[in-house]
């Protein structure tokens, strides 16, 4: 197949083939091959097989922030920013912070830009996803969401934050065509309802975060009204739902009372 090597007719490629970004993929992968007619070529069938642009460039931006994202590790989506934002704000200057689900370290990365003096640890299962954020900077243990963090961190933690899978299985054939084909079910697949390790993160958290400290997660649907039951049991407070500019749930925050702290010690 040949490849238009200038802007225009590789965005109108890219447009016909049902991308939505077109332009902005053009510029992107124009600038990757950097006048390279036959890599540009071998970049541009890539990403028509529907494989991660975040994968063929090997970097993404989030939140103003240029990430590293290496073949096989969860690509950090704009959604998410607003997220890492929050947290961000939420975050003392020389606070502490956890990331779980880390992937490329993105939300990670956010803190640390943000608050250079504040300690910042994220975990991962996927070893690939662990080497990437070491390579983006980030301290991450390799394991199961809190199971491999120092226990020195227990009631220590301003911030507890996390995109971890949250999708129900039952919806996972609704997710667009390609994005199962290369990335992992294990970061998105949440169980039944897609609460499953959302329930298991805000258990978890209260054993990590001081009197005060703040949970955040990204979810969607009516996931953060299943999880309040849960909440107000383990001791939060201020339960906030997080939503996008069109109004749909994209995250829920929540602030751990200094009683819960108390009862866990």
């Amino acid at each position: 197949m040949a490849v238009p090597n200038d802007r225009e007719a590789l965005a109108e490629l890219l447009a016909d083939a049902g991308f939505v970004a077109a332009g902005e993929e053009a510029d992107e992968l124009l600038a990757r091959a950097a006048g390279d007619v036959e890599l540009l070529e071998g970049l541009v069938e890539r990403r028509l097989t529907g494989e991660p642009l975040a994968w063929i460039t090997g970097t993404v931006s989030f939140c103003g922030l240029e990430i590293r994202v290496d073949r096989g590790v969860y690509v950090p989506r704009w959604q998410s920013e607003p997220l890492a934002r929050r947290a961000a704000q939420r975050l003392p200057a020389d606070g502490v912070a956890i990331d779980l689900c880390t992937g490329a370290g993105a939300i990670a990365r956010t803190l640390i830009a943000a608050h250079p003096g504040a300690h910042v640890v994220a975990s991962d299962l996927d070893e690939r996803a662990v080497a990437c954020a070491t390579a983006n900077g980030v301290e991450v243990h390799r394991g199961d969401l809190f199971a491999p963090l120092p226990s020195a961190l227990e009631g220590r933690v301003d911030v507890v934050v996390g995109v971890v899978p949250y999708v129900p299985t039952p919806d996972l054939p609704l997710l667009q065509r390609d994005t199962l084909a290369f990335e992992s079910l294990l970061s998105y697949d949440g169980g039944s309802d897609g609460t499953e390790i959302l329930r298991r993160v805000v258990t978890d958290s209260p054993r990590f975060l001081a009197p005060g400290g703040a949970l955040l997660l990204e979810l969607g649907g009516e996931q953060a009204d299943a999880l309040r039951a849960d909440l107000a049991r383990l001791g939060y407070v201020d339960v906030c739902v997080l939503v996008d500019e069109e109004g749909d749930v994209r995250g829920i925050e929540a602030t751990l009372t200094s009683a819960a702290a108390c009862a866990r010690a």
